[in-house]
């Protein structure tokens, strides 16, 4: 009897020690797999240019969609002869006079407690004008419809266009430029009416008045303009999205650096942006995927009838009315949330810009984070910096690398994982760096810039006070 009760006692711990040790097997597992959680593992190849364009699944066939290109990328219409590619250096010139003229715009608008159906969607490409990085759309103006390469720009609410006769300048553009005398349905804008005023807003400049007709004037933070006639006209997204009486600038005098594209399509929040023109029509809901790299394609759309039900949305922050304002409350790294106290983030603000380049920070979450990104990077040796990015490595030894992955927590509890595209800028092989930047300052505003918003889908529901991110790529 004893035996047989030591035989059962041994049984027993023997399926004792074997649970445990499944269990803590298991155990292991989960650990590791929320640890490889926590970081990209990719081919180093993935962060390099390609010659050949591979375009996304949607491209321009989602009903009511624009395609969206990187200008200098294989996917676009653009030659070499039009458009000179920008040097990395000059990229980052540009992108921080973007974000200078964001500063200037905020100074002279104080802020305030504004808060903040149908569908089309247009493809997106990537360009480097107007603060650098920009994406393009191609768009039909007129009767009939003159096809137009415009870049896309939530910082910018007016559009506008060169047009014939370039009574002063036009710069080199891809497209034969607009001829307003060929159109059946365009009309200038008179100096009384209300929407030529409307232009103070839009613009930051107060209009002018030639023969009777409304003369409108705009600067960007690079210096470019664009000063010409403010007229209405036909436009057209797509064969079945057209909007009739569309307000826009034909650009008499046009100087820049807008890189062969015809002008401009302005995303922002004012009375003339395309945004609250076609509110009627899309309920002022659009939304757009920026391609990971320069070699694919994304989109922009408009309306709420190509949101997904996979989009986690943050309230659109009620400080401001001139960009769009969210709360970022916090950040993490490879799992490790980073030591920012969440007063940081809110003495500066932030944005979301699609012209800007690289993500900006307060410096204080800037050094949080390089500080947490180089300790999880070790394995890697470190080089040189690259303009504004200082935390840069050389990886030509490696073909496979694995890096932590970054978490962006928005208020309303919505966390975003930034891409690995969108974590690292590559200026080839021996110079790779994080894709962040510091601004001089914890109290100049932050801006969440393109390079971090590849393969997401972002919605910007104006009405609704709130902008949604789905992960997941622009197909």
């Amino acid at each position: 009897m004893a035996s047989s009760n030591s035989l059962i006692l041994l049984l027993s711990s023997c399926s004792l020690f074997f649970v445990l040790a499944v269990a803590r097997k298991e155990f292991t597992l989960e650990a590791g797999e929320v640890e490889a959680h926590h970081f990209h593992t990719l081919q180093l190849s993935s962060f390099l240019p390609s010659s050949v364009c591979n375009p996304s699944a949607i491209g321009g066939k989602k009903s009511g969609s624009l395609e969206v290109v990187h200008k200098h990328g294989p996917c676009s219409k653009f030659t070499k002869d039009t458009v000179k590619p920008l040097t990395v250096e000059e990229i980052f010139t540009h992108d921080q006079s973007r974000v200078d003229s964001i500063r200037a715009k905020l100074a002279t608008n104080p802020l305030n407690k504004d808060t903040l159906g149908s569908k089309t969607t247009l493809p997106a490409k990537s360009g480097s004008t107007i603060g650098s990085g920009n994406y393009i759309v191609t768009v039909g103006l007129g009767t009939p419809k003159k096809d137009l390469s415009l870049i896309f720009d939530t910082g910018s609410d007016l559009t506008w266009t060169q047009c014939q006769p370039c009574a002063r300048s036009c710069y080199s553009q891809q497209e034969p430029i607009f001829a307003p005398s060929m159109s059946t349905t365009y009309t200038n804008i008179s100096c009384s009416s209300t929407s030529c005023s409307d232009l103070i807003s839009a613009t930051g400049n107060t209009p002018g008045c030639s023969s009777s007709t409304c003369v409108y004037g705009i600067q960007y933070g690079d210096q470019s303009f664009s000063v010409g006639f403010f007229g209405k006209e036909k436009l057209t997204l797509t064969s079945k999205d057209v909007v009739d009486g569309f307000f826009f600038g034909c650009g008499q005098n046009n100087q820049g650096l807008f890189g062969g594209a015809a002008g401009l399509i302005g995303l922002g929040r004012d009375k003339l942006s395309i945004v609250s023109q076609t509110a009627n029509k899309y309920g002022k809901v659009f939304a757009y995927c920026l391609p990971s790299r320069a070699s694919s394609t994304g989109y922009l759309t408009f309306g709420s009838g190509g949101v997904g039900s996979n989009v986690k949305y943050t309230p659109l922050s009620t400080a401001q009315n001139t960009f769009y304002g969210l709360d970022l409350l916090g950040m993490s790294v490879g799992g490790t949330k980073l030591p920012i106290s969440s007063s940081v983030f809110q003495t500066s603000g932030m944005i979301i810009d699609s012209g800007t380049v690289i993500t900006r920070l307060p410096p204080t979450a800037y050094s949080a984070l390089s500080k947490t990104f180089r300790a999880q990077m070790t394995k890697y040796p470190l080089t040189k910096a690259l303009s504004i990015l200082d935390t840069c490595y050389d990886l030509s030894n490696f073909t496979t690398i694995t890096i932590p992955k970054i978490t962006m927590f928005w208020g309303g509890n919505t966390n975003v994982d930034i891409t690995p595209q969108g974590t690292l800028y590559a200026n080839g092989v021996q110079q790779v760096c994080l894709a962040f930047a510091p601004n001089g300052d914890d109290s100049d505003i932050g801006i969440f810039g393109n390079v971090q918003q590849k393969s997401i889908a972002v919605v910007y529901d104006v009405a609704g006070g709130k902008v949604g991110f789905a992960q997941g790529g622009c197909a």
